[in-house]
């Protein structure tokens, strides 16, 4: 699916939200590793599960042509410094939601590019009947928990002990959910 590009200026720096296209798929692949090499707020490790250019090409084409799928970027200058992916599901029983993700390049946290990416794939999914948005949190991200209330959204259930991390302790993935006002 695709959205009306929004610009927006926070604290002097100028960026873009639009929906992804073909062209930005060798960006997507390298910025995806970088970003997973940067926090463990994310379920990859840098490089894990990797998607090359080819894989990105793929997904942009799917989630541009499916309803319930929306593929979006946040670009400063040209350069891709973040997206997002809302991705639905085609069996009737389960058409009325989406799974939502998100990860921006640490340097840009703090600029509202999360939380932008966020309202924009809201808007969407409101606007194209999608009943409920869903998505999950390391407990840890206590900054994302609260943007996500913030949103709408509330805590549906925690899956204790799920991601064991770099310390060694395992942590608990929250599961949040957000429904169609």
């Amino acid at each position: 699916m695709k959205i009306q590009p929004q610009k927006f200026t926070i604290n002097g720096l100028n960026y873009i939200i639009r929906h992804a296209l073909i062209t930005d798929a060798k960006q997507l692949s390298s910025l995806r590793v970088q970003i997973d090499g940067e926090t463990e707020n994310l379920d990859r490790e840098k490089g894990e599960a990797f998607i090359d250019p080819k894989g990105f090409e793929q997904l942009i084409n799917s989630d541009t042509e499916t309803i319930n799928n929306l593929f979006l970027v946040a670009e400063v200058q040209d350069k891709i410094i973040g997206f997002s992916r809302c991705e639905g599901n085609l069996l009737k029983r389960l058409s009325h939601k989406v799974e939502f993700g998100v990860c921006v390049l640490k340097e840009y946290w703090g600029y509202g590019i999360g939380k932008h990416l966020l309202k924009q794939s809201i808007s969407w999914a409101d606007a194209n009947n999608l009943y409920k948005i869903n998505l999950s949190v390391l407990e840890t991200n206590i900054k994302a928990i609260k943007l996500y209330e913030k949103l709408g959204f509330e805590v549906e259930g925690i899956l204790k002990n799920d991601k064991l991390l770099s310390d060694g302790k395992f942590y608990h993935t929250i599961i949040m959910g957000r429904f169609k006002k």
